[in-house]
Formats: structure tokens, sequence, C-alpha cells
């Protein structure tokens, strides 16, 4: 065989979160990539998380969507041409706007598209189409962010950097995990902790791994946020320090915020009775933001994905207005952005209650962006935000919908209710990058070919605005096209071709930056002039930096807000007079408990990249509830045993966790799996519709439920060399393993059917060899070919009598096994020289419990930087070490005392 072409090393950005970090991808020639942080990316100066580390494990084409596919009068996709599918998508956006106007029409897109993509899509819509209904998937993590941003400064500004998480002296995270969901910052945070005597605040209904760092944890009441920063503000006003220089000179409605915050929260013991909390933490909490200038607040989807998101993001502002705390080094409130472009999409107007370029519905801006455009027609007023868009495909006012690279039959709440709103549509598009989506199931009408990362070419811009690039370092393969040319070839289609004769990536941001300029006399936040006209040498080669770039200059605008300067129209910031929270929605004896919903530390999204990667997929394998001990006793549960999660909406079945960092009367699950990933775990299911009334942005966490055993009469697992299609347990988790595929199952079913059922047609001359005792609830049955394993089952009644599955997917990847390793695959036990490794809890190096354990338990280790120099664990990007901490504290527990 011919060696490969060995491509030199790209300089790109990471596609998870919004932490924006630089990555270097090595091609290899066969269609894979070696990746390591970029050391000289300021993002995150070479770390990645566990996520970024694996990201070379998910480039293969297992389940892309490879060509153009129309769906048949039979209901199956049929392969096509791009001619033949982009004039089916056009034609079809043209026939529904000529009969039902162009409010019938929408885009649902997403912050995985690249700033370019985003541009094409909300230029279409806005400017020719002529309807605002272009909506993104930021609707559900950053809208309330957004909305508190423009009601303070005027503007979706975040005034701030990650500089500042290094010099401030005192950190506070509300709502964030950080430690598993932006662990790249998190890591900067400790170290100034443990380098600059930092202190760490972490406010949370959950105690969650970033707890385990924190100086103090302020366990609140679900909700309850408003009602802390509230009664931080009256402790301010009370005994200082205000800024009150700042105030008079740079902000308006300071008297009438306080006074609501004093009516919300007038004292400490008010407080602490509405949180939950005990009177001395509110105190410490308060005497600490007091005394210490150099304060920055993050704050992520725990405050934001709530009916009142908006009030507790300016709840957090107004606390820092009053100090005069804010765009200074170290100091400022500080949005942690949940998706890789979601501030870009924000940027272009991929938001539908935005224009284009930060610009809103003004008359005055639509005249703007119209001459430039130079459009025949632009939108008249704010669309339909994310829920409400699909209650209108429900009732049948949207006729026909494009979704690009997004999910809502899984992200979306009332999902079930989502996707059969989708199978009345007349005209349902989906572009992606994989053929097998919960969307694409509920009757997509045209399917489109997307580049994924590593393929596609353009920016992207992260949470302290800084833009970078995403280059491409392999090929798109099949008919994959970027989601910027699909949009521009049905525009021209549509009748458009001046306006979308787009020749590259590097076009399109010019004609975004320059609209960003046009106009702009300073007093819109957003502007690239400094940017325009870039050569196409010079767009390939853009080093990161943060907007704004005013003309004349390439240097970006580090801290914003220094000296006042506010994007209101007299200059001064806006103190906002928060209402009094009340949950959305209460518990019942129906429903008694609070379903909080959100991510785990090595998946991402829904899966459909992280799901491709055995080492991410080892350190939680299942769906699960994890409950308080309290709770779990009341409900009949047990740690490890499955339930049933149950709402008003749906249900969902899960793996039981108990867990006391878990508040009693709340419980939490991940959002990761699908309908492509397991039987029955679509969290967004059972969630409420419930929205913000100013950002639109749906309470995620906080749906009332009903917790319940199920039990089965047999449990297990399968591993398979093919991922197989049907699956007949009642329960299955789906899960990448080395060599294949594996399965975790529950059944009521004949062990023997299942088994059956699970190996399915495979090779002539296959052998099989089985193990029952059915008097004893045992199953066990292999298959193998040529003397290699291709399947094996193992299914008991007692599911604590089944093997660590280790060893087992270690024998799947290895080649042909002898008769005394088949003896004790039937047997249950590891052969000689086989690892029972148990569940990975360091993704990067694929460290699993059992090996940290013996290394804790034989004394070889007793602090986390010893485990790390001994194993390698939580030397990388970090997210590890609150579960390190948590085994070192439980292996002393259990250690005698000295005599």
């Amino acid at each position: 065989m011919n060696a490969p072409t060995v491509k030199p090393a790209v300089r790109t950005t990471c596609p998870y979160c919004g932490v924006g970090c630089g990555v270097i991808a090595r091609p290899d020639g066969f269609g894979g990539a070696e990746v390591q942080g970029d050391g000289e990316h300021p993002a995150n100066f070479g770390r990645l998380c566990s996520k970024g580390s694996a990201l070379g494990e998910t480039l293969s084409l297992d389940g892309r969507l490879l060509y153009p596919a129309i769906r048949d009068v039979q209901g199956a996709c049929v392969r096509t041409t791009w001619e033949t599918a982009l004039d089916r998508v056009a034609q079809g956006f043209r026939d529904t706007i000529a009969r039902h106007g162009p409010d019938s029409v929408a885009f649902y897109v997403s912050g995985q598209l690249l700033t370019e993509d985003y541009y094409v899509a909300n230029k279409l819509m806005k400017g020719f189409i002529g309807s605002a209904n272009i909506e993104t998937n930021s609707r559900l993590c950053m809208a309330s962010s957004v909305a508190g941003h423009k009601r303070a400064f005027g503007a979706d500004t975040v005034p701030g950097c990650y500089d500042d998480l290094d010099c401030a002296d005192l950190l506070i995270l509300t709502g964030s995990n950080a430690a598993w969901c932006h662990p790249v910052l998190y890591q900067r945070m400790v170290k100034n902790r443990t380098e600059r005597g930092a202190k760490i605040v972490v406010i949370d209904p959950r105690r969650t791994a970033t707890a385990e760092d924190a100086d103090l944890v302020l366990t609140l009441t679900p909700g309850t946020d408003t009602v802390l920063f509230a009664g931080l503000l009256s402790r301010l006003a009370a005994s200082g320090p205000l800024d009150r220089g700042y105030i008079t000179e740079h902000t308006e409605g300071y008297s009438e915020a306080l006074a609501r915050a004093r009516r919300i929260a007038p004292d400490v013991e008010t407080v602490a009775a509405q949180c939950g909390l005990a009177s001395h933490d509110v105190e410490t909490f308060y005497a600490w933001f007091a005394a210490t200038e150099k304060t920055v607040t993050l704050y992520s989807q725990g405050v934001n994905q709530s009916a009142q998101g908006t009030d507790k993001v300016n709840a957090i502002i107004n606390c820092h207005l009053a100090t005069g705390r804010i765009g200074r080094p170290g100091m400022g409130p500080f949005s942690l952005t949940g998706q890789p472009n979601a501030m870009g999409g924000r940027e272009v107007g991929g938001l539908a209650n935005q224009l284009a370029a930060h610009m809103g519905f003004e008359d005055v801006a639509r005249d703007r962006v119209q001459r430039f455009w130079k459009s025949p027609v632009i939108a008249a007023r704010e669309g339909l935000k994310a829920v409400e868009l699909f209650d209108q495909v429900a009732t049948g006012r949207i006729k026909a919908l494009w979704v690009m690279a997004t999910n809502p039959v899984v992200s979306l709440p009332r999902a079930d209710a989502v996707g059969a709103a989708l199978s009345k549509l007349d005209l349902l598009v989906v572009s992606d990058v994989v053929e097998r989506t919960d969307t694409i199931a509920a009757g997509a009408h045209v399917l489109l070919p997307a580049a994924a990362w590593g393929e596609k070419d353009g920016t992207v811009t992260n949470s302290e605005r800084r833009i970078s690039r995403q280059r491409a370092f392999m090929a798109p393969p099949g008919d994959a096209k970027p989601d910027w040319w699909i949009v521009g070839e049905v525009a021209k289609r549509m009748g458009y071709a001046d306006a979308f004769n787009f020749q590259s990536a590097a076009e399109i941001f010019d004609e975004h930056a320059r609209l960003s300029a046009f106009e702009n006399d300073g007093a819109r936040d957003f502007d690239l002039g400094g940017l325009t006209g870039l050569s196409p040498s010079a767009y390939s080669d853009l080093a990161p930096v943060q907007w704004p770039v005013r003309t004349g200059t390439k240097t970006g605008v580090t801290r914003l807000f220094t000296a006042g300067g506010y994007f209101t129209g007299n200059g001064r910031a806006r103190f906002v007079a928060v209402e009094e929270p009340a949950l959305a929605v209460r518990c019942s004896p129906q429903f008694p408990l609070l379903l909080n919903t959100g991510r785990v530390r090595d998946q991402w999204h829904t899966m459909t990249r992280t799901g491709k990667s055995p080492r991410l997929g080892a350190h939680i394998e299942e769906p699960f509830v994890e409950l308080a001990p309290a709770d779990a006793r009341a409900f009949g549960l047990t740690d490890g045993g499955l339930a049933r999660v149950t709402s008003i909406h749906g249900n969902a079945t899960l793996r039981v966790r108990i867990n006391d960092g878990q508040q009693p009367g709340s419980v939490f699950a991940p959002i990761h799996w699908t309908g492509q990933t397991s039987s029955n775990a679509r969290i967004g299911a059972l969630v409420q519709p419930a929205t913000d009334p100013y950002s639109g942005q749906p309470e995620l966490k906080a749906t009332p439920v009903a917790v319940s055993p199920v039990t089965f009469g047999y449990e297990g697992f399968v591993v398979s060399r093919r991922a197989l299609d049907a699956v007949a347990s009642a329960y299955w988790v789906r899960v990448s393993i080395g060599g294949g595929t594996g399965y975790r199952v529950a059944c009521d079913t004949h062990p023997e059917r299942l088994a059956v059922s699970f190996a399915g047609p495979i090779a002539p001359g296959a052998e099989t060899v089985e193990f029952s005792d059915l008097a004893h609830g045992v199953y066990r049955s292999a298959s193998l070919v040529d003397g290699r394993l291709e399947t094996c089952c193992f299914l008991a009644r007692d599911r604590q009598s089944l093997p660590d599955w280790s060893w087992i997917k270690d024998l799947l990847a290895a080649d042909a096994l002898d008769v005394p390793t088949r003896r004790m695959l039937l047997a249950g036990e590891a052969p000689d020289g086989a690892t029972e490794t148990g569940p990975v809890v360091c993704a990067c190096f694929g460290v699993g419990e059992r090996e940290l354990r013996g290394l804790i338990e034989k004394g070889d280790a007793a602090t986390v930087d010893e485990v790390g120099a001994r194993c390698r664990a939580g030397t990388n990007c970090g997210s590890c070490r609150p579960e390190i901490k948590r085994m070192i504290a439980s292996v002393a527990s259990r250690l005698p005392e000295p005599v």
C-alpha cells in the first residue's frame, strides 16, 4: 500500500463550547488527524479539555450524511443530485411564500454554524424573503445573557476578557459547573486560587465538581438567584462599597433598582430564608464581595436557562455597576457561552429578534441594512423565538422549515410535541453532517449533506469576543458542502443570484465586516471596520482578535466600559429593577420533584461527534437521574437501579445515581442521549415550555416530575464488532467501544431470544458458544468468526453479578481467542493479563477508577498531584481532578485513626 500523503499541521479552533480553544490538527493522510492544543492561542495556551483532546477520534465517516436525498412517496430517503435537491428546496420555499406569505417559512439554525454560514442564512431570510423567522438554538443557552446585556449596556456586549480570571481576587461562579463544562477556563481560576490566593465562590442548587475547589459553596433553593443578588445590592447600599461617582456619571435607574432590591431582599435573614441558605454563609459572601474590588462574577446555563433568566443576569450586573467594577482588569460580570459560535450567530443576527451586526428592527436600522444589502425587502418586525416558532409549526402557521446543524426533536422543551409538529410540515429541509437524527426521523423531505469540523472554513467568536479561524484540514467527503454554499445556491434559485454570488468564506466575512462598519460612528458596539478588505491570504492567516476592531487599526479592544461609554442613547448604563422571582411551575403530589437538566463532562449536545469516541463514552456510559439519598429512600430507588422519570409532557427511563450533593426535592438528568443512542432517554421530552418574558429562553432547570423504580427480569450488556440496527431490548443504551459498539440492556424477554436478536445475521461459518443457567438467572453467549469475537451477550437477573465489561471490550478488539480465553469468557472471569479498569475517570489518558483506587489505597498517592505523577491522570485538562480529590477523601475517611 502506498504511504499516505501527510499534509502540514493546521491551526484551527475547537468546535465544542464557547471557550474557543486553539487547536493544531495534523492530518494523517488516512482521513484522520492528530490533535493537540495550540500553545499560541490566547484562549487556551495549549490546553484542551477531554472532548477537545479526543477530536481526532471523531473524524470517521460512520453515520455521515454524504449525499443529498429526497424522501419518496413510500417514505424512504433516496439519494439524488445537488441540482435536484436544491431545486426542490428553492421551489418549495417559493411556492410556500407565494401561497401563504413570507412569515409562513422559517429557518432554525445552530451555534455549530460558522459566522459566514450564519451570515448568508440571515441575509436570505431577513433581507430577501422578508421575514425575521430565522432562529438559532442559541436561544436555548444564551438568550437571557443577550437580553440582560441589552437592557443594561444598550447592546449585547461582553465587557471583560479571560485575562480577568488570572488577576481577579474573587471569582464567583453562579449557575455554572465550569469544572466540567468549561474546564480550560476553570483551571485558570484554580491556578489563580493556588498561586495568588484568589477566593472562589460557587452558587448552584447542586454540589457539582466545580464546588471541590471552592472556598464557599452556596447551594441555594432553585430559582432564587435573583433574591441572592438583590440582597447583595441592598447590602452594598447599606454598608458600602458603592462607587457613587461611577453611579452618578455613568448610570441611570439606580434608585428604582435599589428600591426593588430592598423590597425583594431587605436583609440577610430574608435572603437566607428564601434561598435555603445559612445566614452566616450569605453574610460571608456579601462581606467578601464588599471587600474585594477585583471581583468577576461568571454565570452560565443555571442563570440563563430560566423563566427569570434575564432578571437574574441584570441582578448580577446591577451589583457590578453599583461598585463600578466593570471594564477594568480583574472585575466585571462575565457570561460563559455554551456553544462554539453562539456569539458569532448573535453578531450576524441569527436570533429572531436581531436584524444584523447587533442592530435591531428600528426604522433607521432597517433602512440602513436594506440599503447595504440592496435587498428588495427587509423584515419589518421581530420573528418567532424558538419555543413559539415550533408552536406555530404545530398550528400550521409555519408551512416550510429548514433546520441546519441542530436537532430540535431532542433539545427543545416538549420534544415529543416538536416531533409531531414537524411531521405536519409541507416542507421540512434538514442540513446536517449525520444521516440519522431524531429530527430527520420526524419526516424530513430533503436531506442536505453539510461539511463538518475539519472540512469547513470560516470564523467563530468565543466568550470574550475573540474571533478565531476554523480552518479546513480535510476534504469534504462524498457530496458534502459548506453550509454557506448550500444556502447561497438555494438563494440563487429563488432569484437572488447577484446578492449571493459568494465564491469563498473570505468574501462573506468581508461583507459581514463592512456591514458592521457601515454608517457606524461608534454608537454601535459591534464594529469590524479594521478587518474589511482583507486579501484571501490575509483572511487565511487571520490571527485571533477581539472585537471591536475599528477602522484604521487591526487591533481589537480587550475590555469595554472602562470609563463608561455604554451603547445606550445617552451613553449611560441602566440599572434594572428586577421582578420578585417566582417559579414558572410548581411541584404537586402527582409530580413532587423538580427536574434540572444539564451536561456531563465528556459529552457534547446530542453526541453526534463525542459519541464516536470510546474514551469519552467510558466515563459515564448511560443516561441517569441523580437524586438526594432522602428522595431515593422516599421513592423506593436504589443506586444503580433503573427509574422512570415522568412529567406531564413525557417520560424517560434512566439509571439511578444517589448523590449527597443533590438537593432534596430536585433531581438532575443530562441532555445528551437521543432516540439513536437510547431506548427512552430524551430529556427534552419531559421539559415544560415556560419561557423568560424578555429573552424567550426556555426554563430548562425546573420541570415537575415523578420518579419511580423500574425493574426487568434481566439486565446486562452486549458488545458487537458492528453497530446493530434492531435493538429488541426494553431498555438499551448504545456506546462506542474500541473495535465496535457496546449496549447496556435490560428486558423481560427470555435471554436466549434477546441474544439471538442482538447477534443477528453474521458471517458464514460463525461459531456460537453459550452458557445458560436460568435457574440462577445467568446467561452468556458469544459468536466468533475465524476465532475472533464478533458479538458477546451477558445477562443476569442480579446486575451485581455481571462482570466489569472493560476486559470483554478489550477482547472484541483482539485477534483470535484461544480455547482457555473462550472458557474464561463464558465463565465471566477475566483471563490472565486482562485488566478491569472500571469506569474511566481521566478521559484524556484513559485512566480507570480501579487503577486510581489501587494507587490511593496502597498509599502510593495521597494528593491529586501525586496521582498525576504516577499515572498522568488530572495533568491535562484537569476536569477529572475534582473526582480524584473525592476518591482520595473517600479512601482517607475509611482509614483507621492513627494510634
